[in-house]
């Protein structure tokens, strides 16, 4: 079987409180998609945040004398780099961009606050708990159509050493996040030792090419014949323990 990534046009823009399990059924039925068993969905973090509410209007963000600060060193609005700073637990770096870890445990920049597809005097920041905001979508979907699939919330985010941003899971519902191929062989025998993939992160890398970064509005994918097991884990599984990290 060979992998197969939809995606779908018919969803209108997203505001708070809209149900995105309904939406994405009725794109899915108006495209004459049928989700199958074991399909994958692939979100947006934007609109999971919009739908959700998390969505900050900067003409109400009073700036911090820290978010002056360093609003100046990387020529930013100082009331985005305050809601920044308000979603941060720690700053790592700074340079053109604040690299900040989010209080998910996420490392990444401007931890995850969003200025891209919102007016120009909103910012949307992450799910609360993006883990349960999939499986909220998921619990919905499996409902409405009586089949199991599988939800992974993904964001945009740039990579160290590598130029370009990819598609990351910022939250899974119904997938294993980690298969562990120590002990197996490669094509000449020999054992991996040390191997292990990310299925959520390699599906939403590839969800990203066909969702786009612009005005392509296709917040939503539909992938099927995806290589994954299912599972209960959660999107945390992936963060490497600072101990681990080789690039802090």
């Amino acid at each position: 079987m060979q992998m197969e990534i939809l995606p779908l046009t018919e969803i209108p823009f997203v505001k708070e409180g809209d149900d995105l399990s309904e939406m994405i059924l009725e794109s899915a039925d108006a495209q004459n998609i049928s989700i199958g068993e074991g399909d994958i969905i692939v979100i947006a973090q934007t609109v999971v945040s919009k739908a959700e509410g998390k969505v900050v209007d900067l003409r109400n963000v009073e700036a911090s004398e820290r978010a002056k600060d360093l609003s100046k060193r990387i020529d930013e609005d100082p009331r985005k780099v305050e809601v920044i700073l308000q979603e941060t637990n720690e700053v790592i770096r700074v340079d053109h961009v604040l690299i900040a870890e989010t209080k998910h445990g996420f490392i990444c920049a401007n931890a995850g606050v969003d200025s891209s597809n919102v007016r120009s005097d909103l910012v949307t920041i992450l799910p609360e708990d993006p883990d349960r905001s999939a499986r909220e979508i998921k619990e919905k979907i499996e409902k409405s159509i009586g089949k199991e699939v599988a939800v992974i919330i993904s964001d945009s985010w740039g990579r160290p050493f590598r130029f370009g941003a990819v598609g990351f899971a910022v939250g899974i519902a119904g997938i294993d996040p980690l298969q562990y191929l120590k002990g197996k062989k490669d094509a000449y025998g020999n054992k991996l030792k040390t191997t292990m993939i990310a299925p959520p992160d390699s599906i939403a890398a590839a969800a990203s090419l066909v969702m786009g970064e612009a005005d392509e509005e296709i917040p939503v994918v539909v992938v099927k014949d995806a290589p994954y097991k299912t599972g209960e884990g959660s999107v945390h599984e992936l963060i490497r323990p600072e101990e681990g990290d080789l690039f802090r």
